[in-house]
């Protein structure tokens, strides 16, 4: 079995890797388990939004040891690393890092919410330091809300605003910094000439640019967010509205449990 230090020591060099890291969010053992059987998978990303709705909670309202019991789940469930999404570190960030790394994850997003810098870096600090005192070099994609979060401020200033941010977060020790929001080419290569070639991660949602447009400007990682359980679901409501009218499972429906 491999160790948890060694799943981190992968999970790094696949952000390393010059072909972007794609990942498909999971939000339970099943889907987990679904997604690792994809030939592709290289690694497993769980969505916050999507454990939290799991339990009938709005996103980021979920307490930390529900969030922690799922996340250890998936971790148990697959040999690929996992990289949760843990929120804003739910007051606590190193400590919510040392437990997560105790349930098997070896990766993280945590939000700054547009905290002070100061404070948002020492956050970053922390997490990084438990994981070192956990004898696992933790990746941490360090998460800045400068565009969700940004009100009604000049697109500029957000811009400069995650660059400040992740670059203080990845001289703090963060392996990549994640920027949510529909981000177009321009944008993309601002952020990359401002964090790094090879340190932005992105998202993807419908309007946003494909993985292989993102790789070619040097982004790290894709992930995509809540939106992998909203395909699930509505293939499940469209589904449920064709019995009603008559219809029948899909043929090639396959048994994934």
């Amino acid at each position: 079995m491999t160790s948890t230090a060694d799943k981190a020591r992968t999970l790094a060099a696949l952000y390393a890797a010059p072909e972007i890291l794609r990942v498909v969010n999971v939000w339970d053992v099943v889907s987990a388990r679904a997604i690792a059987a994809v030939p592709e998978t290289t690694a497993i990303a769980t969505a916050g939004h999507s454990i939290a709705a799991s339990y009938g909670y709005a996103d980021g309202a979920i307490p930390r040891e529900l969030m922690l019991d799922m996340v250890g789940r998936i971790a148990a469930a697959v040999e690929l690393p996992v990289t949760a999404d843990l929120d804003d570190g739910y007051g606590d960030a190193g400590e919510t890092v040392r437990l997560a790394i105790g349930a098997g994850v070896v990766g993280a997003n945590v939000e700054d919410r547009l905290r002070p810098l100061a404070e948002a870096v020492a956050n970053v600090e922390a997490m990084i330091r438990a994981g070192e005192a956990e004898g696992v070099p933790f990746v941490l994609n360090a998460r800045t809300d400068a565009f969700v979060r940004g009100g009604g401020r000049p697109a500029e200033e957000s811009l400069a605003d995650a660059i400040e941010r992740g670059c203080a977060f990845l001289d703090a020790g963060a392996t990549a910094v994640f920027v949510p929001g529909i981000l177009d080419a321009d944008t993309t290569r601002a952020l990359v000439d401002g964090i790094g070639h090879g340190k932005l991660s992105v998202i993807g949602l419908p309007g946003a640019l494909t993985s292989t447009e993102y790789e070619a400007l040097g982004v790290a990682r894709i992930s995509y967010g809540p939106m992998p359980q909203r395909v699930a679901l509505t293939a499940l409501q469209d589904n449920a509205a064709e019995i009603y009218a008559g219809g029948i499972i899909p043929a090639g429906t396959r048994a994934l449990n």
